[in-house]
């Protein structure tokens, strides 16, 4: 199902079609509602052009979690380094 966005509101935001697919995918795959691959599908890039606009957004590829955090910390003091 196709998404309009109609021409007064992309001329208001000073944006073309591309620019707003970009900008949507970008903020879906922020909010964690898209993969980088589905986000970049829709943006109609590449996964590398993709991650660069994430890069110019400042909206970072991986997230580490506080369980990603807890999860290593287990590991190190199973192997002793903690």
């Amino acid at each position: 199902m196709p998404l309009v966005i109609p021409d007064d509101i992309l001329r208001a935001a000073n944006m073309n079609e591309q620019q707003a697919k970009i900008e949507i995918a970008c903020r879906l795959f922020d909010a964690g509602k898209l993969t980088l691959g589905h986000a970049a599908r829709m943006a109609e890039l590449s996964d590398e052009a993709f991650e660069n606009e994430l890069h110019v957004r400042g909206i970072p590829r991986y997230r580490y979690t506080d369980d990603m955090l807890a999860e290593d910390v287990q590991t190190l003091k199973r192997l002793g380094r903690w």
